[in-house]
């Protein structure tokens, strides 16, 4: 059993008189430990699923099973506590809170989480640590280069030890030099640590990091030029 499993998911807009299908019947499996890397035109759906898989969005029909649960069938109060627990989540723009400290920043997921003071202290201190970061601890996000700031998000989202990590364009907004040490920094999540990561990105560099490169395509998942189809409840490669 993968850790994620994504079956016939389906979600769908209305804009006016039309109906728009980002994503129709895409299957997907992830397992433990895979580094995947999506990408699309824009408006392909790629963070329409990015967000379904970290229970942000609700599916139009089908279903999202990560680590034995189906997400789709959790109440909104359940989902958010289920995603507190599982969901690692790094934004393009990373979001900090101004007034915060970089340590406070990192501590507010484990907030949500039933847990000491002083296990909140250790995980903090283990996820700035491996951000290289543990001497910024007490500065606020203005004296912090974009690139540190972006790695406190990093590590307010490794924090919680997550089922999964997902991440928006994570070097989107970041110069060459910075992008460089943030991908750095992910594929050594992912090596050393062994998380979980399902990246969307817009830039092919980016995305050739990662061992396992998605596409998006009118509404379907390409994976090395081929449509991942689920026929009687086998995965079967389709060619385009």
């Amino acid at each position: 059993m993968a850790l994620v499993e994504i079956r016939r998911l389906t979600k769908q807009f209305r804009k006016g008189d039309e109906v728009i299908t980002p994503l129709q019947e895409v299957n997907l499996d992830i397992e433990a430990g895979d580094f995947v890397s999506l990408m699309g035109a824009s408006g392909s759906g790629k963070s329409t699923l990015l967000n379904a898989v970290a229970g942000i969005d609700r599916p139009t029909s089908g279903e999202i099973v990560i680590n034995g649960s189906d997400i789709t069938k959790l109440s909104r109060g359940s989902l958010a506590d289920w995603r507190a627990a599982n969901i690692g989540y790094i934004f393009q723009m990373h979001n900090l809170i101004p007034v915060l400290t970089a340590y406070e920043n990192v501590e507010l997921p484990l907030l949500l989480l039933p847990m000491s003071a002083m296990e909140r202290q250790k995980r903090v201190e283990i996820a700035l640590d491996a951000v290289n970061l543990r001497d910024r601890a007490n500065h606020y996000p203005r004296q912090l280069s974009g690139g540190q700031e972006q790695r406190v998000g990093i590590a307010r989202a490794i924090v919680a030890n997550p089922t999964i990590i997902v991440g928006d364009e994570p070097t989107g907004d970041l110069d060459a030099d910075t992008t460089e040490q943030i991908l750095e920094l992910v594929q050594r999540l992912n090596s050393e640590l062994g998380m979980t990561l399902l990246l969307v990105t817009h830039d092919p560099k980016v995305a050739a990091l990662a061992p396992r490169q998605l596409r998006l395509e009118k509404g379907k998942l390409i994976e090395k030029g081929r449509e991942v189809a689920l026929v009687g409840g086998d995965f079967q490669e389709r060619s385009d």
